[in-house]
């Protein structure tokens, strides 16, 4: 589907000396009162963790390539209790159902609010889904079995920043055996300018669960930054089966930082699917483990940037348990100026025998200023197993654009089919129309404004 020919573009000014101001948020923001020890002790942890820890600069190896030097730090702030009132309001397509049938339950995020609903068959079953702040008042021996044991808060600046101050989120907890088959959605809405939007999400299935979960992370885009930091933590049990789609369509006005891991146990199986379409400078650090002998892990994802965005991800596929298999698929497109870098890695530890991992990265680079760097590796310290990779950056075919005008469609039209066509095995993937026709929506809108 593209060209592959090798390109180097360099146009970016690294800043090496450049200073990056620490965020203004105190210590008398961690939300402690009323919590449970474990929860208390967990984010005041944290907050020493975020205070001991710098800020990311060129010269680490994860950020070597994005800078955070325009990054207005010290100007966010936490939004107040029902700060949504006074914010643009939320769109009503985004809370369409994903699916042919309704929600099985919805999460919705405001800045200092949240809605949920949870159909009463799946409570009666002992599902819990539901924000994180009611979480911690009606369920907190469950947050204390979820919470910081997936993504520890050392991880990182933004990790700790997440686990320290995080003022809303969603928490998903299946019991043993119970299969939910009407998808779950959950939403956080983030308007406002310089606000400081900080979310966790947790997500756990006992062994034998099934479930279906959309999660999406949206703003409209406006004049002045805004920021985002998020943990996702996901425990997948023996036997247990999750699919689990993110979209992330911030306004290009966001700088979006979020640390993901997913835990799977024996025999479980994990389909994680994300497609990131906004914000301004994104880096994500998505990473699978597959723990439990013959868990199986699929990664997704799906990118188109335009105008000067800058997307990071970070993946990574560790094999620590024995007759694992992983597959990571993500293309993306780039247009204008903008930038994606991708770095994976396929880590196979010692005893892990008969791992099956793969990892591909396509990217279409469809300008002259647009930059795509892909990075895929791998670290094998067992036999007996068969690991690939493949990374691409490339143009559109110029032979397929012939074909397409020779049958009479215009070349901006023709592109725009190819680019279609190119995101395609992607589409497939994704479990429900619904999802699928959000995701497509949200492509065509970036190509209205390609003109080839």
């Amino acid at each position: 589907m593209t060209k592959e020919t090798p390109r180097v573009v360099t146009r970016v000014v690294r800043r090496e000396g450049a200073t990056l101001k620490d965020f203004a948020f105190s210590a008398d923001m961690v939300r402690v009162d009323g919590l449970s020890r474990y929860i208390t002790q967990y984010r005041q942890d944290a907050w020493t963790s975020y205070q001991a820890l710098p800020m990311p600069t060129l010269k680490d190896e994860a950020w070597r390539r994005t800078d955070l030097s325009g990054m207005p730090s010290d100007r966010f702030f936490l939004p107040k209790n029902e700060a949504y009132l006074d914010l643009a309001p939320l769109p009503d397509d985004l809370t369409k159902p994903v699916a042919d049938q309704e929600h099985g339950g919805e999460v919705i995020l405001t800045p200092g609010g949240a809605q949920v609903s949870l159909a009463k068959e799946l409570a009666n079953q002992g599902v819990i889904f539901t924000d994180m702040r009611t979480a911690e008042q009606k369920h907190p021996a469950l947050l204390e079995k979820i919470m910081g044991k997936i993504v520890a808060a050392k991880e990182g600046k933004f990790a700790a920043l997440a686990a320290a101050l995080a003022d809303n989120g969603v928490v998903l907890y299946v019991p043993r055996g119970v299969a939910i088959e009407q998808p779950l959605h959950s939403l956080l809405w983030g308007p406002g300018e310089y606000l400081a939007h900080i979310s966790h999400v947790m997500v756990w299935l006992e062994a034998g669960a099934s479930a279906t979960y959309v999660h999406e992370y949206a703003s409209p885009t406006e004049k002045a930054p805004a920021f985002h930091a998020g943990l996702v933590e996901i425990h997948v049990g023996d036997g247990a089966n999750l699919r689990f789609v993110e979209l992330q369509s911030w306004g290009e006005h966001v700088w979006n930082f979020t640390h993901e891991r997913s835990s799977v146990g024996q025999d479980g199986q994990l389909d994680w699917i994300f497609g990131a379409i906004g914000g301004n400078v994104t880096k994500n650090f998505a990473e699978l483990d597959l723990v439990g002998r013959g868990s199986m892990g699929r990664m997704s994802g799906f990118y188109f940037t335009d105008g000067k965005q800058h997307l990071d991800y970070d993946s990574q596929q560790n094999h620590r348990s024995q007759n694992t298999t992983s597959d990571l698929l993500f293309k993306g497109a780039l247009i204008d100026s903008s930038r994606v870098v991708w770095q994976g890695m396929i880590y196979v530890a010692p005893g892990a025998m008969k791992t099956d991992g793969y990892q591909a990265n396509r990217n279409l680079v469809l300008s002259r200023e647009a930059r795509a760097d892909s990075i895929p590796g791998l670290e094998i310290l067992a036999d007996d197993v068969r690991c690939t990779h493949g990374a691409t950056v490339g143009k559109i075919d110029p032979e397929q654009v012939f074909y397409l005008r020779a049958r009479g469609i215009p070349q901006v039209e023709a592109e725009r089919l190819i680019v279609s066509g190119f995101f395609d095995p992607i589409m497939q993937r994704i479990p429900f129309e619904g999802v699928r026709e959000r995701f497509q929506l949200s492509i065509a809108k970036k190509m209205a404004a390609y003109h080839g």
